[in-house]
């Protein structure tokens, strides 16, 4: 089997990254240290497309709440289960924080699945009102202010440290690194816990059923690997990824990318 690598800059769900990043710059950034355990990270997109045909950028979905400051677009949003699209026109910048799987259950404090497929005001549950977000935010041109912008923001508000997230993390990390893992009960034996209480904390801190996580990953790394030029059949694909039946990748694949697998690599290419 000839198999593609995959460039150690991971794409985290931006599809067809190679192809995006003539169109943009999109950089990644560390929060404060005290903010390291809720904040995975920072994410900036600029573009400057003046005079150019408008860009539409496609994204899968993740197991994170964002905040994302865009001009008059700003929100807090929860998990979207399906792949979304930005379109990039004219020239912009959108700020965001990405956080944690479980990280922003303690600023919200209440279930993030009522954050799930959908947003909120930043004023509902941080306080803090979005025009003035992006009033602070967006008319700066240093990604380091305002980086300290959002960090005093957060700060501010800094929650106390609460142990599911680490747990989570740890759970959503094995997903990640194991590919052979592809049902629920193995997850709740390596978290040694009854398979209702995973569902139970997952819905609580996450916002998505575990089984969702799995699967996500699972096509996350498929549509990666299609990306950067996985010359093998479908059907080898497939089975590395944990499927032993070929449709069954194929149905899964396009209900969160939207299209097959197949269809995928025609318009990459």
């Amino acid at each position: 089997m000839r198999q593609a690598s995959i460039p150690s800059r991971p794409s985290m769900g931006v599809l067809n990254l190679p192809e995006g990043e003539k169109k943009f710059q999109l950089t990644r950034h560390a929060p404060a240290e005290a903010l390291r355990f809720f904040v995975k990270h920072y994410w900036i997109v600029e573009w400057d497309l003046s005079g150019q045909p408008s860009y539409q950028q496609d994204v899968l979905p993740n197991p994170c709440v964002n905040l994302v400051v865009e001009q008059q677009k700003t929100a807090i949003f929860g998990i979207s289960t399906v792949k979304y699209s930005h379109l990039l026109e004219g020239k912009g910048t959108v700020f965001g924080v990405k956080f944690k799987p479980g990280g922003f259950y303690p600023f919200m404090k209440s279930p993030v699945s009522k954050l799930t497929g959908q947003g909120t005001s930043t004023l509902d549950i941080l306080g803090v009102a979005p025009q003035q977000l992006e009033d602070s935010l967006l008319q700066l041109s240093d990604s380091a202010d305002m980086i300290g912008v959002m960090d005093a923001l957060l700060l501010e508000r800094l929650p106390l440290q609460d142990p599911y997230v680490t747990l989570l993390n740890d759970l959503i990390d094995h997903i990640h690194r194991h590919r052979e893992l592809t049902a629920v009960k193995q997850l709740s034996e390596y978290a040694q816990m009854s398979i209702r209480t995973l569902q139970r904390l997952f819905n609580q801190y996450v916002g998505v059923h575990p089984k969702w996580v799995i699967q996500l990953y699972r096509l996350q790394n498929a549509a990666e690997l299609l990306d950067y030029g996985y010359a093998s059949p479908i059907p080898e694909l497939a089975a590395e990824l944990g499927y032993f039946d070929q449709s069954h990748f194929i149905r899964d694949f396009k209900a969160i990318i939207g299209i097959t697998p197949e269809e995928y690599i025609r318009r990459r290419s």
